[in-house]
């Protein structure tokens, strides 16, 4: 039973996935309008729109996520989704966002040289965080497992407040005109909770049939997780950042993307850690995932940078980039290839 009222069915599992599309494309453009709205009304640069306000919110599903499994006791899965997700968002999202967009996807000095590269620097600390809690903490060899603790997990936190302080003092910063006459503000935080709510419900039941499906039809569930559910969780970033790419707004779309992949990645996890106490991290698997997203996100970088724009090329060598991960994915699942250990 689907909640203890729909019946476990695959018939209904896809019509409970194609409803929650549906909701999570109304709350994202909730959650679109409000924080434009919001942003406008405190003078919100719109690079701090999308790296900050938008971002946080499409996090919600990752977030959620790694809670609920921290929680339940299978936090390498929600790792893997959440690095999966975020491998997601620098490769598939700017691709589609960039086809999306009239010409070429516009970014900015502020994008390349301050988001991207910012985010490079909270991948490379998540994965300092996990060595310190192997080396300290250490559980076994093989695969090798260490246990994250509330004080190694406050590390990524703490640098995500250094992340804020910046985004602060850019606001202090930039000389934005406020757009005050006729904002409702109740009511545009108000429409932003709701997105919030929406998206999150939505998401969670589109992630359990996901998952349903997946254990009906012989879907391994790292492969769902690293993928499927990755792709899912991810769908309100997708949503967000191409509708802002086609309303000319680029700078909003990679923002969100970039300040999306730093929420989760220095928030996310470790606030799963912080609520359960402790948590088992496979070093084996986290580690050459963090590889793969940091090859992700250099050539997202390298992409950006050539005349700070995406262009149609370039879109698509990120969406094959992708494709070629899921094929890699799918041969570790079946055996083909052995890179990741404890799988």
């Amino acid at each position: 039973m689907i909640g203890g009222i729909l019946p476990d069915a695959p018939i209904v599992h896809v019509a409970v996935i194609a409803v929650a599309t549906g909701a999570i494309w109304v709350g994202s453009e909730w959650l679109e309008e409000a924080a434009e709205t919001l942003s406008g009304y405190y003078g919100l640069p719109a690079v701090v729109q999308g790296s900050v306000v938008v971002a946080v919110g499409s996090s919600f599903p990752e977030f959620a996520s790694v809670v609920v499994t921290a929680a339940t006791g299978v936090f390498d899965m929600g790792v893997g989704a959440l690095v999966g997700s975020a491998i997601f968002n620098v490769l598939v999202i700017p691709g589609l966002s960039g086809f999306g967009a009239e010409g070429d996807l516009e970014a900015s000095r502020a994008i390349v040289y301050k988001e991207a590269q910012f985010y490079m620097i909270a991948v490379s600390a998540l994965v300092v965080t996990f060595s310190l809690a192997v080396i300290y903490y250490p559980v076994s060899s093989d695969p090798i497992v260490g246990e994250l603790t509330r004080p190694v997990a406050a590390i990524p936190l703490l640098l995500y407040g250094l992340y804020l302080f910046i985004q602060y003092q850019d606001v202090g910063d930039a000389a934005i005109t406020r757009v005050r006459k006729g904002v409702d503000i109740r009511r545009e935080w108000g429409k932003l909770a709701a997105g919030l709510l929406v998206i999150g419900v939505a998401v969670e039941r589109l992630v359990g049939s996901v998952e349903s499906l997946g254990a009906t039809f012989g879907v391994p569930e790292f492969l769902a997780g690293i993928t499927i559910v990755a792709a899912a969780t991810s769908l309100p970033d997708a949503l967000v950042s191409v509708r802002t790419a086609r309303e000319g707004r680029g700078g909003t779309s990679l923002g969100n993307v970039l300040g999306s992949n730093t929420f989760d990645l220095l928030v996310a996890i470790p606030a799963g850690v912080l609520i359960v106490g402790s948590v088992d991290v496979n070093f084996s698997t986290a580690v050459p995932m963090f590889g793969v997203l940091t090859v992700a996100t250099v050539l997202l970088f390298a992409t950006l940078r050539t005349e700070l724009s995406l262009t149609e090329r370039e879109s698509s060598l990120l969406l094959v980039s992708y494709l070629l991960f899921v094929a890699w994915m799918v041969a570790e699942t079946v055996g083909a290839t052995t890179v990741l250990r404890g799988v």
